[in-house]
């Protein structure tokens, strides 16, 4: 017989493995079986520059390539320093908030290097 946690919300130890969630079915109680700690890794991990260099709130980098701006003529020059960038987690990987010359944008960070 295979043991099982006890549920943590009423503490019966009648619970059982179904897929990928234990189940209780004195309080029908369900929680996962393996905690998300690949969800939390991920949302762990360091933002990394185009060279591998970790980057946090505040830093401030430089455009390693230029970059048109979507929906625009206008282009962000390869050398612009940008100052106080913010960590976000953005769509398709812009995870970089940051004001430059052009206005506010989302950037990926595989563009960007430390300054």
């Amino acid at each position: 017989m295979t043991d099982f946690p006890t549920c943590p919300q009423c503490g019966m130890d009648h619970t059982y493995a179904d897929g990928e969630h234990y189940i209780c079915p004195d309080c029908a109680h369900e929680w996962p079986i393996a905690p998300a700690a690949a969800d939390s890794a991920e949302a762990d991990a360091p933002v990394l520059d185009a060279h591998g260099n970790p980057l946090h709130d505040g830093d401030a980098v430089i455009l390693v390539k230029d970059l048109k701006v979507k929906g625009s003529s206008s282009v962000l020059k390869k050398g612009s320093k940008i100052k106080g960038i913010r960590l976000v987690d953005g769509a398709d990987g812009h995870n970089v908030d940051c004001k430059t010359e052009l206005g506010s944008m989302l950037l990926k960070s595989e563009f960007l290097k430390k300054a």
